[in-house]
């Protein structure tokens, strides 16, 4: 996997392949418009810090750097779609890679900071608009929220909402995914193949294939993939 690191200033490196990387941090996301996010392309020719997904560069390089951690890693840039044996790798390993991180951030674009009240308590359209996401809609997002150890929330404004242990009610609510399963107190082996699928049931992704693979990783599945080829 490449990993990014901020190499001076608002400048970032991308790092080589590594089979043994670092310690890292890892964003979880939906992507916007296609041309504000920044690809692989992009990152090498330079041409990136206009784009609007610049932002999700400048939040996980602070947040990683408070956190201690050097490096991280973005689906948008951190691998090169124009391999495809590099394309096929990438989505075999997307659950470990998650699993592997130090932490995750879960940048919910669509939810705004969520005020509370005198009495510290949040309003139940505030935390409607969590449930709401769009993140809780996307089939990729299901491994990004199970596989991590360490996931924390943030929200349009990159304002911590909360970690998966302390939103694990809510989010089993919205999902119907049992915490145990979510916070690794279960292993996913102790649920049966129709349960977890289920998970994904109502979950969308932009390839009819990509129903198939985001699951991979919660099935305990290995296979090689020929991405993009249905």
């Amino acid at each position: 996997m490449r990993l990014l690191t901020v190499a001076d200033g608002d400048d970032f490196s991308l790092t080589k392949p590594l089979e043994h990387p670092p310690p890292y941090a890892i964003l979880s996301h939906t992507w916007g418009p296609d041309e504000d996010e920044i690809t692989f392309d992009d990152f090498s020719t330079g041409q990136y810090k206009s784009k609007a997904g610049f932002a999700k560069f400048q939040f996980c390089a602070q947040q990683a750097r408070k956190d201690g951690i050097d490096h991280f890693w973005i689906d948008t840039c951190c691998i090169k779609k124009s391999d495809a044996s590099e394309l096929s790798e990438s989505i075999t390993s997307m659950f470990r890679w998650y699993r592997n991180a130090k932490k995750c951030y879960v940048y919910l674009a669509d939810v705004p900071d969520l005020k509370r009240r005198h009495d510290g308590s949040k309003s139940r359209t505030e935390e409607a608009a969590f449930g709401n996401s769009r993140w809780f809609t996307r089939g990729w997002t299901l491994q990004e929220l199970i596989a991590p150890r360490h996931v924390e929330f943030y929200t349009r404004d990159w304002k911590p909402l909360g970690t998966k242990q302390a939103l694990a009610v809510k989010i089993h609510e919205r999902t119907g995914i049992p915490s145990s399963a979510m916070l690794g107190q279960q292993e996913l082996s102790e649920f049966g193949i129709q349960e977890r699928i289920s998970w994904a049931r109502e979950r969308r992704t932009r390839r009819p294939e990509d129903k198939c693979y985001c699951l991979l990783g919660i099935l305990g599945v290995s296979m090689p993939s020929n991405y993009g080829e249905g």
